[in-house]
């Protein structure tokens, strides 16, 4: 795939086949990995979003095109290149900022 991705990059991707109680569909997911990796890597780390707002541990809320959802960094992962659909846009940086925090947490520090 020959699009450039960038750290806070929101792509639409295709998560299935899943397994389990992976988090499912075609579904926009925001990039965190660093761009050293996005750029001359595949695969990227996504955290997916979705739109089933839920009062549980590591999802933060997220405003993306009008859309409230959440960022589910309890379903962090890596994905190839080929799973991108299309990039919708960039995350706005009051809500990337709030991410990294959230991950910072997450990952314990």
């Amino acid at each position: 795939m020959g699009m450039e991705i960038d750290r806070w990059d929101v792509l639409l991707v295709n998560l299935d086949p899943t397994i389990g109680k992976e988090i499912k569909k075609t579904r926009p997911a925001i990039v965190v990995s660093p761009d050293e990796i996005n750029h001359h890597w595949s695969p990227v780390v996504i955290v997916p979003l979705t739109s089933k707002l839920r009062d549980i541990d590591f999802r933060t809320h997220i405003t993306f095109q009008g859309i409230k959802g959440q960022a589910a960094i309890d379903q962090i992962k890596a994905i190839d290149k080929l799973r991108i659909v299309k990039r919708l846009g960039k995350l706005r940086a009051h809500d990337f900022r709030r991410l990294q925090e959230d991950l910072l947490i997450f990952f314990g520090e």
